[in-house]
């Protein structure tokens, strides 16, 4: 399915088949048996409503001094490498920008949301963030660069992969609900998003 443009986002619906995204999910799991899922707590103490895993050189952490890339998991294990699958597409969608340093790993419940945030954690706003959906629908929705403008919503399904590049880089994004049983790819109501980041 062709390209398509999302408030300045680039978005490919259903890029990955079925049988690319089964093999991603188990790459996936892979990731998860050396980086089980955490749920996150915010800086104000309050846990998050997803439950996050990482793999690359950097993953992710929170906690009462705020968020942070951490090269090392709370045990002093390093994070596993970055599925071959999600990295492939990465170097074909994106071949000018630099190799990825991170891809964190968020699970979505059927209650899960994320609430609107700019990715800004990383030194090099240039760079883009790829953003690859499977299992359950997500409302996933998008405005400019101050939160309180505009936004455009749109369900990303099992296999779409989403592009913050340009202007969109820093643009207010976030999701607002999933819609449980919509897929049967993770054998389970749930959604997966993986994040393709540079950090450095």
């Amino acid at each position: 399915m062709d390209e398509i443009d999302l408030a300045g986002a680039r978005v490919w619906p259903g890029l990955l088949d079925r049988d690319a995204q089964a093999r991603l999910v188990e790459e996936v799991r892979a990731v998860v048996r050396a980086a089980p899922l955490v749920r996150p707590v915010t800086p104000s103490g309050k846990p998050m409503s997803v439950r996050l895993s990482a793999a690359g050189r950097f993953g992710w952490t929170t906690g009462p001094r705020g968020y942070a890339y951490a090269e090392m998991q709370a045990d002093g294990r390093p994070w596993p490498p970055i599925p071959p699958t999600a990295r492939a597409l990465w170097d074909r969608l994106l071949p000018e920008a630099r190799a990825p340093e991170s891809c964190l790993v968020n699970f979505y419940g059927s209650d899960s949301r994320m609430g609107l945030h700019q990715d800004r954690d990383e030194a090099d706003f240039g760079q883009p963030v790829l953003s690859i959906s499977l299992g359950d629908d997500g409302l996933f929705r998008i405005g400019g660069t101050t939160r309180k403008g505009p936004t455009r919503s749109v369900w990303l399904r099992s296999g779409d992969v989403l592009a913050l590049t340009g202007p969109s880089r820093m643009a207010f994004h976030g999701v607002d609900r999933i819609r449980p049983g919509s897929s049967t790819l993770l054998g389970a109501p749930g959604r997966l998003n993986l994040t393709l980041r540079v950090v450095t």
